[in-house]
């Protein structure tokens, strides 16, 4: 059976494409002198982003873990959205490796604001912790793709830099943000001090994100990077996915948002689910009948050939990608269907 897997953006296999560009890829030690292929990733990568320098991390979560470990002062607060993924996924990072905690900010919908972010803000006093740094998550993964408005990003920004608090943005899924709202990269950056954006997210490559920041920062970078063992040899044969996945698979998002939209469409009237509004390639799927449960729900899907992902206790994520084509999401939404009539 062709199970159809909708789990994540991650789960894409590298093409045969991507596939000789990392085996033919020039590569060199990128802990001793540099690797050539990463370093034109990291450019590239900085210019797309409108940031002065970038670096390569094995992971997103290391690479955001980086970007705020270059902001925030230890013993002082950092300010995010309260369902944002590094409160959620990060196991406690900030808290562990930055010494910071998070101060979280409740939303109905996710998206932060000027007005929360200053609502969040304490007073000044000696008796409560200084906030140092915001982080900003754009798309929103828990919000199910929902994308921060240039205008809102803005926003945010000033309240920051009117209270002194450096900004970082995970941006896992920018490119998402950025296509979904015809917006170069840079213009959803600006202001940031520091970015993370993924390239095994959307963009089918096995391995890596990349950190933007100011060209002062990189030795920072690197040492907080090497400290966490995040520093790879021959790192060119995975950037060189990247680079080819810059090349290929950046113009393409817009298929997925469409197929999301699709796959909405076709569950939107069930009796049994109610489907979100995808802004971007993420479809929440709400399990409306009082019987229903993610857990036992999601693998009688996976027995019907359709992969979705527990996202709460009557909550279902599904995610589009490359790997998935149109006639797969048609088909995933049928048997979603008959599987729940």
């Amino acid at each position: 059976m062709n199970v159809i897997d909708l789990r994540s953006d991650t789960v894409t296999k590298p093409s045969a494409g991507m596939r000789r560009a990392m085996a033919d890829a020039e590569v060199g030690d990128d802990v001793l002198d540099g690797d050539p292929t990463t370093r034109r990733l990291e450019q590239r990568i900085a210019e797309l982003l409108g940031t002065e320098d970038a670096l390569f991390f094995p992971s997103g979560t290391q690479a955001n873990q980086t970007g705020i470990g270059l902001l925030v002062e230890q013993g002082t607060e950092v300010l995010l959205e309260a369902n944002a993924h590094i409160v959620d996924y990060g196991l406690a990072g900030v808290a562990a490796l930055a010494g910071a905690q998070i101060r979280p900010i409740s939303t109905p919908d996710g998206l932060l604001s000027a007005a929360l972010v200053q609502g969040a803000l304490r007073p000044a006093s000696p008796h409560v912790p200084r906030a140092t740094a915001l982080t900003v998550e754009n798309t929103h993964n828990a919000a199910g793709g929902r994308v921060l408005s240039v205008a809102a990003f803005d926003g945010v920004v000033r309240v920051a830099r009117d209270a002194h608090l450096a900004v970082h943005l995970d941006g896992a899924r920018l490119w998402n943000a950025a296509v979904a709202t015809d917006t170069p990269t840079a213009r959803l950056t600006r202001g940031a001090d520091t970015v993370m954006v993924s390239i095994s997210k959307g963009l089918g490559c096995p391995v890596g994100s990349c950190l933007g920041f100011a060209r002062d920062d990189r030795a920072r970078a690197w040492e907080i990077r090497k400290r966490l063992g995040g520093g790879m040899r021959q790192s060119g044969i995975l950037a060189a996915a990247g680079l080819y996945a810059l090349d290929h698979n950046l113009s393409r998002i817009c298929e997925d948002h469409e197929n999301a939209k699709r796959f909405t469409e076709l569950l939107s009237d069930h009796p049994a689910l109610r489907p979100s509004i995808p802004e971007t390639n993420i479809v929440m799927l709400d399990l409306v009948r009082d019987r229903d449960v993610a857990d036992t729900i999601a693998p009688r899907l996976a027995m019907a050939g359709v992969r979705v992902l527990p996202f709460g206790p009557r909550r279902l994520r599904a995610v589009t990608h490359l790997d998935v084509s149109r006639t797969d999401v048609e088909r995933a939404a049928a048997i979603i269907s008959e599987t729940l009539r």
